[in-house]
């Protein structure tokens, strides 16, 4: 009996010991400074940057990628940015962050030899450099995609180095006339004062507007016909301010629409005449996309993409695209049968949904709108709360 009793002592020890988890070494490795590019589809989730109230944020399951894979130790101590803060419902195909990992490269851009580093510097056991995009793609949600990553000198920052981004705006034709909001988007290139066409953001000390567009095209993108005909909207610019793509959007909107002229841009950027923002309500997010962010190639000389890793995201990226196109068809078949009954009635508001806020009986137009508070007012509010508050606490 005492020896079957020493039996299950002793499986009962084996049983603990593979319960036990493995400490990661993180000390065993340098950790290289990156670049990484991110996709994701933004309408599941309630915008990039996290948040205390939700958990449903890209930049969350980003992170727990990485910590999954043991790429970063934790998020404080990983020198972190971030290029593009994308709000709730907006995509990404190249977001990019910086962010200090761990490496098998003992030498070479951006590779940084942490405080107590135990490994072997031995030059004649260089390792091939680890497959960061294969490696998280492994472990994130199937709308969330690493794309490529590329090696950045310690000081970058994918926020601060940014020279230029651009967003694209996907819309129907509908009943817009399109050369109208050309001539319209032609004011915004330049370099404006543009708080009458942005969300202003006075509360985190943003007090600055001025911003500087450098391109702005809308282009067809398919063949289809009655107001089917799908459009891209694409806005360059070195930054952008909070909401001032989805701003642009709804005004170009109202120009197409033939409810405000091309002009109305031009004389919103001039805040001399024009110091308050009249009302508005901006497009809605779902079609926007922060498309691309470019960098001085003396910080990120080359992209790095591994075929093999790249063809999976291809055949994974074919099925997402299967399950909506799908959908979408669907829906077009149903419509083509309603519409064919209705002949000489064509009802053309396929843009009706990409337009927020209450739609009105009468148009009301921009100029004979209540405005909102001033900049100027808005930061004597915000300073004179600050002031309030030292006296309180003193």
């Amino acid at each position: 009996m005492a020896s079957n009793g020493q039996h299950e002592s002793s499986n009962s020890i084996t049983k603990n010991n593979k319960k036990q988890v493995r400490v990661f070494d993180f000390k065993r490795f340098k950790k290289r400074h990156i670049a990484l590019k991110i996709l994701y589809l933004g309408w599941n989730y309630r915008g990039f940057v996290t948040q205390e109230d939700t958990e449903q944020t890209i930049e969350k399951f980003v992170f727990e990628a990485l910590m999954k894979t043991k790429l970063i130790e934790d998020r404080a101590t990983s020198n972190y940015h971030r290029c593009g803060r994308t709000d709730k419902g907006v995509s990404a195909f190249s977001q990019v962050i910086s962010i200090d990992v761990r490496c098998n490269a003992k030498f070479g851009t951006g590779v940084i030899t942490p405080d107590g580093y135990t490994g072997n510097d031995d030059k004649d056991d260089q390792k091939s450099e680890l497959n960061y995009c294969k490696i998280l793609n492994r472990v994130l949600p199937p709308d969330i995609r690493c794309t490529a990553w590329s090696p950045v000198p310690v000081g970058f920052s994918a926020r601060f180095d940014c020279k230029l981004r651009t967003y694209k705006y996907f819309f129907p034709l509908g009943n817009l006339d399109v050369n109208r909001m050309r001539k319209a988007a032609l004011y915004l290139v330049g370099e404006h004062d543009f708080r009458n066409i942005c969300k202003m953001d006075v509360n985190n000390g943003v007090t600055n507007y001025m911003r500087k567009i450098i391109e702005v095209t809308i282009e067809n993108i398919n063949d289809e016909n009655d107001g089917y005909q799908l459009h891209v909207l694409t806005v360059k610019g070195q930054a952008f301010l909070w909401h001032q793509v989805r701003c642009i959007v709804a005004l170009l909107f109202l120009v197409g629409e033939n409810k405000e002229e091309p002009e109305i841009i031009e004389k919103l950027l001039n805040v001399q005449e024009m110091p308050c923002k009249p009302q508005y309500a901006m497009a809605a997010e779902l079609p926007l996309v922060l498309f691309n962010c470019e960098f001085d190639e003396n910080d990120v000389k080359e992209w790095v993409h591994d075929e093999e890793a790249e063809d999976d995201l291809i055949k994974h990226m074919q099925g997402l695209w299967f399950q909506e196109v799908a959908k979408a068809t669907i829906i077009k078949s149903m419509l083509d049968s309603l519409e064919s009954r209705r002949k000489e009635k064509k009802i053309k508001e396929q843009t009706s949904q990409l337009t927020m806020g209450v739609k009105r009986s009468v148009y009301m137009p921009l100029l004979k709108r209540h405005v909102c508070e001033s900049l100027e007012d808005r930061i004597s509010k915000v300073e004179s709360k600050k002031k309030a508050k030292l006296t309180a606490n003193s």
